[in-house]
């Protein structure tokens, strides 16, 4: 069973799919999506096209996403909430569902700690996939903490 985990935002987007099997998580890709400089409907649509290729290319079970935090800057929250908003209409366009965690929960679930760094997640989830990739971007890292909070949280659900 493949499950996708996002890490939304329209400058950078970080994506991680895990394969849990027999009880064992594995690696399966991850990476990061730069829209290219433009205006904001431009980089959406090229998030949603990136997901969609995705999408058909893995076949997940599921996707799972963080919710969107309130932030010091709205502006900044509104952009998270579009990419979030495209990226949770091209799994519904493809019939994944779809599975929303609070970030702190990501990170608690991952760390043991609500409020960790970005360096620590990553470093934890090296550890948990058995270190198979050594050079992972730290957005790529947060997606592949959802899916493998995802894998862990909701067993019932998978």
């Amino acid at each position: 069973m493949i499950i996708l985990g996002l890490d939304p935002g329209t400058a950078a987007t970080g994506y991680g799919a895990v394969i849990f099997s027999h009880g064992c998580l594995h690696l399966e890709r991850c990476g990061v999506w730069r829209p290219p400089d433009g205006p904001l409907p431009a980089k959406l649509h090229c998030l949603s096209a990136k997901l969609l290729g995705l999408l058909e290319d893995l076949h997940p079970a599921a996707v799972s996403v963080e919710t969107v935090f309130a932030g010091k800057n709205v502006a900044s929250t509104v952009k998270l909430s579009h990419a979030r908003g495209v990226l949770l209409a091209a799994a519904a366009r493809c019939d994944v569902p779809v599975y929303e965690y609070e970030p702190r929960l990501v990170k608690k679930a991952l760390v043991g700690y609500g409020a960790a760094e970005k360096p620590q997640v990553r470093a934890m989830v090296l550890t948990l996939l058995a270190r198979q990739r050594d050079r992972v971007p730290l957005d790529a890292a947060d997606a592949l903490a959802v899916a493998i909070c995802h894998v862990h949280a909701r067993p019932h659900q998978r």
